[in-house]
């Protein structure tokens, strides 16, 4: 178990710390950066997605403000049942709403407003209902919210399982979180706060299991990375799920599977990650984690590289590493790794301009053997303190197979990817999203603009 460090604060505070060693490195071209139009595939697939119009029974403020108060998108939850249908997780003033939709992505019925809960941390759909990753009331010794897993079945309460608490001496004021299942339990992986005991104070993450009637499980750990800056989670069968996390202590993108506090975790790559330099790597600190029909995993994430990166002479304990980015703007980045358990090679590099900012990175599993990756870019940006303003130019999709080649040219679409996307049995993906126009031209202060219509994009390989 790592030794907490003396951290007091989280993403959410406004001033960012500075980085322990060196500054921000000068803008350059990413190396590695590979894909042209010309290797692109000659048969051009359609990647423009159909939608249909969700109207809302409250407001959803579509915006929220990361580091530096860097806009980003609310997330949004979209989860597929069994039987085809969808449920779409979002927040409001009253609580938590879960929206019932078709496998067309048309309203079915009224929201369950799920009453005393802050934040979408993660969405599971049954057939009867859903489970959700959210936020509850909590007394502790910071006055902050506790992590809890909600399950819903035939409009009723089932169980609400709190996963922090004064007994493990931790607190949940924001969650970055993931929910998973396989079938006969959930993974819920989130951030903690230390609220006693060896971690008071600091920050860490948690992965907690729990049973299909809200039961603890055994398993997974009290304190992993430190702080975590973002987490990616995939449900296994048997063993411990696949996870992923943004650590700013060790700087970077690490597999953290089965590993507490991940001293010796596998490096998937080194990242200037000190909070609010690492912000935005994954959007709103979660991730996409996908698995092939063979065994292999793909992320892909928001990168500014490694100039260089060495152990941090001023930090005693020897875990400590101070990253120098090898760009100020942020590119596109693939990883792939062989199993669950194992660091990948080098990440694949999809962009290359240093002056164009490229945000909102997602991947999904496209039909049998290629993948989706998706962001949002921005030209002429301006870089401070590793986030990012510029002007909008565009949500961008591309098909790349499972070694990062190129399977199209870019696609530039309407429809926004705003959280996290569900796929259909027939391989169809889709997603809900604000309908409105992204502006990066100065960062978030102040209340969330709100929006009353979510729209439902479908993309069928």
């Amino acid at each position: 178990m790592t030794t907490a460090r003396r951290i007091t604060r989280h993403r959410r505070v406004r001033a960012a710390r500075k980085p322990a060693i060196g500054v921000l490195a000068a803008a350059g071209v990413a190396v590695g950066a590979w894909y042209a139009t010309a290797g692109a595939a000659t048969t051009a697939p359609n990647l423009a997605p159909t939608s249909t119009t969700v109207t809302l029974a409250a407001k959803f403020p579509y915006l929220s403000a990361g580091y530096n108060n860097t806009r980003e998108w609310t997330r949004t939850t979209t989860a597929v049942a069994p039987n085809g249908t969808l449920r779409v997780a979002w927040p409001a003033a009253d609580g938590v709403h879960v929206t019932p939709l078709t496998a067309a992505g048309k309203r079915s019925g009224a929201d369950t407003v799920v009453k005393g809960t802050k934040e979408v941390g993660g969405l599971v759909a049954h057939n009867d209902g859903f489970a959700l990753l959210t936020r509850v009331a909590d007394t502790n010794k910071w006055k902050e919210t506790a992590a809890a897993v909600v399950r819903y079945t035939n409009g009723s309460q089932t169980f609400r399982t709190k996963l922090t608490g004064t007994a493990s001496h931790d607190t949940a004021p924001l969650l970055d979180g993931q929910l998973t299942w396989n079938g006969s339990k959930y993974g819920a992986y989130f951030v903690v706060h230390g609220a006693g005991g060896f971690a008071d104070g600091h920050f860490g993450d948690k992965l907690s299991y729990v049973s299909a009637k809200g039961a603890k499980l055994s398993g997974g750990w009290s304190w992993g990375c430190s702080h975590n800056e973002g987490i990616a989670l995939h449900a296994e069968t048997t063993g411990a799920f696949t996870s992923l996390c943004f650590d700013d202590w060790r700087s970077g993108l690490f597999v953290s599977t089965g590993i507490g506090a991940p001293d010796t975790a596998p490096v998937v790559q080194r990242e200037q990650c000190w909070a609010g330099y690492c912000g935005g790597t994954f959007p709103s600190r979660t991730g996409d984690l996908v698995k092939s029909a063979t065994g292999r995993y793909a992320t892909a994430f928001a990168s500014r590289g490694a100039a260089s990166a060495k152990k941090n002479p001023a930090d005693t304990s020897g875990r400590g590493w101070t990253v120098k980015p090898r760009t100020s703007t942020h590119q596109v980045a693939v990883a792939f790794m062989k199993n669950r358990n194992s660091a990948p090679g080098k990440a694949v590099y999809l962009t290359s301009a240093a002056g164009t900012e490229n945000t909102n990175v997602h991947v999904a599993p496209y039909g049998k053997d290629r993948l989706l990756v998706s962001w949002e870019s921005m030209k002429g940006a301006k870089c401070v303190s590793g986030t990012c303003t510029g002007t909008f130019t565009g949500t961008h999709l591309r098909l790349v197979d499972w070694n990062g080649k190129a399977q199209s040219a870019d696609k530039v679409v309407n429809a926004r990817i705003t959280g996290d996307i569900a796929v259909l049995r027939d391989g169809t993906l889709t997603w809900a999203y604000a309908p409105v126009t992204p502006t990066y031209a100065k960062p978030l202060t102040g209340a969330s603009p709100t929006t009353t219509t979510l729209k439902v994009a479908r993309l069928k390989p």
